[in-house]
């Protein structure tokens, strides 16, 4: 999963210098989401529930991100992998084999 984080982080960086507008919006966008000040939610929440969207999503490279995200906002493995078997009763059989990618995050990315 660190190559799948790394693949992502790259496209961004990359989307950075072929559409700048684009991303400067983008992460405009995220980091109005992601603040705490003001917020109803904190920040560990947000990205426990961005794990489970991202599950839910079938989306490898987000699932690799927001594991990180989430074990840098202070989330337990515990809290994750709750989020994502609430990701799982949604999305069924499908869901549990993107779950599986979060175990695979857990390992490769604390």
């Amino acid at each position: 999963m660190k190559d799948t984080l790394q693949q992502a982080m790259d496209w961004m960086k990359e989307f950075s210098k072929t559409n700048p507008e684009q991303m400067k919006s983008f992460q405009k966008m995220m980091n109005a989401i992601e603040k705490e000040e003001g917020a109803a939610l904190d920040k560990k929440t947000k990205a426990i529930i961005a794990v489970a969207l991202s599950i839910a999503n079938g989306c490898e490279w987000c699932i690799a991100y927001n594991v990180k995200s989430a074990l840098e906002a202070s989330a337990t493995e515990e809290e994750i992998l709750e989020a994502a078997w609430v990701a799982v009763l949604m999305g069924g059989s499908p869901a549990l084999m993107h779950a599986g990618l979060v175990l695979e995050a857990l390992k490769d990315l604390k």
